[in-house]
């Protein structure tokens, strides 16, 4: 994985990414962050601002789908296809205004950061 890529897309200042554990962490992170920015542009009807942000969510996944390492086997090919799945989301979101969708991108996410976590704290403490 490219985290200097990866840095970008997420675009905070002043935080050091210590690991690539972590910065997967921080992406899971951005996509909340995004879209429930995304969701709120909805709300408001501020279409400029709601593509934005789904755009933002959109390219975060795109760069995980690009640090997927394919030698882990069923895991790598179900992230693939999740990962695609969930930018299907965002678009249909993005044309029909659709909180419900970014509400189903956001569920889902909330699900890879928990894995996430525990996977990588079981690591740790092994």
């Amino acid at each position: 994985m490219s985290p200097n890529l990866a840095y970008a897309t997420y675009s905070q200042n002043n935080i050091s990414i210590e690991s690539s554990e972590k910065l997967i962490e921080m992406l899971y992170e951005g996509i909340l962050k995004f879209s429930s920015l995304a969701k709120r542009a909805i709300e408001v009807n501020n279409l400029e601002k709601k593509a934005y942000w789904i755009n933002r969510t959109v390219a975060i996944f795109s760069e995980l789908l690009n640090s997927i390492n394919y030698d882990g086997g069923d895991i790598a090919n179900y992230l693939t296809g999740l990962y695609l799945h969930q930018i299907k989301t965002l678009s249909i979101a993005n044309i029909e205004n659709d909180t419900k969708k970014i509400d189903e991108v956001i569920s889902v996410t909330k699900g890879l950061l928990t894995a996430w976590r525990e996977e990588t704290n079981d690591n740790m403490d092994k």
